[in-house]
């Protein structure tokens, strides 16, 4: 398999590429096969394109009369089959030249889509595992064709002989492998079995297993694939595919959905998760191409919305990679992917339309998953909107229940704005809905599209502010002094401070302060610090006309009442940074390091205070 250079070769003249066959296996286990386990899929899937090419040959031959038989004893692993076989002539094109395929020959280039995989490139697997490849074939293309034997050695020599045909009976190619001694992981014969069942459970042609003891070989695939068999009723059928998902998944269903592409011929099932996942975690899916298990964790099959499902398939025009273990990303994987996603839709719709009890359970679970179609697929949203749960000031609720309650719908725009405000909103009879999860705000805004008697509006601190009742006018003048030094205290955070009344008396105060106008008032500042003269001037009047948070102070709250009327200055002070600074905590926001520095210095000036009141 090295290719020498003549050492006379005149100086100029083209040179052939020498092959260092290690090095190359060496490549293939690490940078193109995932484990040293993909040898025995290479194996059953030349043996599958020689039964196919087999067939070519013999279209009258009836359905099952080839197959695939395996045997491992832990010395030796074989593989034989009735396949198609090879000439000397083949042997030498195809196993002594690196990287050519015996799918290119002329008289079966035209049934490339009947093939898996690539005869040369996956023999060379096997000496992953074995440093010395045994092939005994016999052609069945040639009447009385002799045995051919062809012996390859990982040192890169090969050796090829003619042996009487009555060396091989039968048409048909043998492999046998003899294991190196670091190899035992995979090559044992349960091990082997295993892997049997693993890659080859869903092949259309017969494959057995003997591990040498004598008994009777044991099937491999004793069933076709389940969506394949036919049943007495309709419900024998989703309980048998319920029943294969379980198998597989090792979780049991909400639901199964069966998927049938006839254009690509793909056909399996989806099986959808009974329990949430988190956000853009994509489970992989179990793909096989002709029967053959390309891979379990194929995510391209799906849109990355459909995370609440896992599939298995099996299709007959995906096209793999070079390791054949994904799949090659081009416009028939597409065309698949949008399909399967159409699929998917109508099993929504359909549960939507039928069984309310199913579409329940399903949104309980993946309604994040849902939200994230329909902000892109208007059917989607004008069918499933009204029963998407979302947390809104009446606790969690559908967007129909809470907008027969509601006729106007305020959104806010990140979830501690929606914390600030929920308690008081509700008390205050304002129908608020958190808008900071993703896709929530977004949804809430096209509901008029299918309720058009409700409005939508962005929550601002006005809108609150004016659902907030004002105290009588001899209460606002007793309280202007302490207003005056609790806005001259809050002044470096850019807080103004007002004095209200609302529910819950128990809230002292309420901070109203969005995300969009700290950032604001960042940038400006920072904008400030770095100008000087004229552009200082301008970006400080900017700066002042950036939105300035409100501190709202309760004269429900007893604590309030007896606040405003403190006449020492820095007592006043003091008291005004702790209400701050407990409002803020309740945000639940991100505190600045000037708030926490704020938080602990009042407190403990509260402390010194009442210390020294005490003395």
């Amino acid at each position: 398999m090295t290719l020498p250079v003549t050492p006379s070769t005149p100086a100029g003249a083209d040179r052939t590429f020498q092959v260092d066959l290690r090095g190359l296996v060496d490549l293939l286990s690490h940078h193109l096969y995932s484990s040293p386990r993909v040898y025995l899929r290479e194996l059953l899937q030349n043996a599958v394109d020689a039964l196919t090419a087999r067939h070519g040959v013999e279209p009258a031959a009836p359905a099952g009369a080839f197959g695939i038989r395996l045997y491992a004893d832990g010395s030796v692993v074989r593989v034989e089959d009735d396949g198609v076989g090879l000439t000397e002539a083949d042997v030498h094109t195809f196993l002594a030249t690196i990287g050519r395929s015996s799918k290119r020959a002329e008289k079966i280039a035209e049934q490339r889509a009947d093939f898996i995989g690539q005869f040369g490139i996956g023999l060379l697997s096997c000496f992953l595992v074995a440093d010395e490849i045994h092939v005994l074939s016999r052609s069945a293309r040639t009447p009385d064709a002799p045995t051919v034997e062809w012996r390859g050695r990982g040192d890169g020599s090969y050796s090829v002989r003619t042996l009487p045909a009555a060396a091989r009976p039968r048409p048909g190619t043998t492999v046998t492998l003899t294991p190196r001694s670091d190899a035992g992981e995979w090559t044992r014969p349960n091990q082997v079995r295993a892997l049997a069942r693993h890659f080859g459970s869903l092949l259309r042609h017969p494959v057995t297993f003997d591990d040498g003891t004598g008994g009777r070989a044991a099937a491999v695939n004793p069933e076709p694939a389940p969506w394949t068999r036919t049943y007495p009723t309709p419900g024998a059928r989703s309980r048998a595919l319920a029943a294969y998902g379980e198998e597989t998944f090792g979780f049991t269903p909400l639901d199964t959905m069966e998927l049938d592409l006839p254009a690509v011929g793909l056909k399996g099932i989806a099986c959808v998760l009974p329990e949430a996942v988190p956000a853009g975690r994509r489970h992989g899916h179990r793909v096989h191409v002709k029967g053959m298990l390309l891979s379990e964790q194929a995510e391209e099959i799906l849109p990355e919305w459909a995370f609440f499902v896992r599939c298995v398939v099996d299709a007959e025009s995906l096209r793999p990679t070079a390791s054949r273990e994904s799949l090659y990303e081009d416009d028939t994987l597409a065309a698949v992917r949008e399909a399967l996603a159409e699929r998917l839709r109508a099993w929504i719709a359909r549960i939507a339309a039928s069984d309310p009890d199913l579409l329940g359970r399903f949104l309980q679970a993946h309604h994040l998953a849902v939200k994230s179609l329909a902000v892109h697929d208007d059917e989607i949203m004008r069918m499933l909107l009204p029963w998407l749960p979302f947390e809104t000031t009446d606790g969690h609720a559908t967007l129909d229940e809470f907008a027969r309650a509601h006729r106007t719908v305020l959104v806010t725009s990140s979830v501690e704005e929606f914390r600030q405000v929920a308690a008081i909103a509700s008390a205050a009879g304002l129908g608020v809905v958190n808008g900071g999860y993703t896709y929530d705000r977004d949804l809430v805004h096209r509901l008029p599209e299918i309720r058009p008697e409700v409005s939508v509006a962005d929550l601002d601190p006005a809108t609150l502010t004016a659902h907030l009742d004002p105290v009588d006018r001899d209460t606002e003048l007793a309280a202007a002094a302490y207003l005056a030094l609790a806005r001259d205290a809050l002044a470096v955070f850019d807080c103004d401070v007002a004095l209200r009344t609302f529910q819950p008396a128990a809230a002292p105060a309420l901070l109203l302060d969005s995300r969009e106008a700290r950032h604001e008032r960042t940038r400006s500042q920072l904008a400030r610090e770095q100008q000087g003269g004229v552009w200082g001037d301008i970006l400080g009047h900017l700066r002042q006309e950036a939105p300035r948070a409100q501190l709202i102070l309760n004269q429900l709250n007893p604590l309030v009442r007896t606040a405003v009327t403190i006449d020492e200055p820095e007592l006043a002070r003091t008291s005004a940074e702790a209400l701050y600074g407990q409002a803020a905590m309740l945000s639940r926001r991100p505190l600045r390091p000037a708030e926490s520095s704020l938080i602990n210095r009042s407190f403990l000036d509260l402390l010194a205070h009442a210390l020294r009141k005490d003395s």
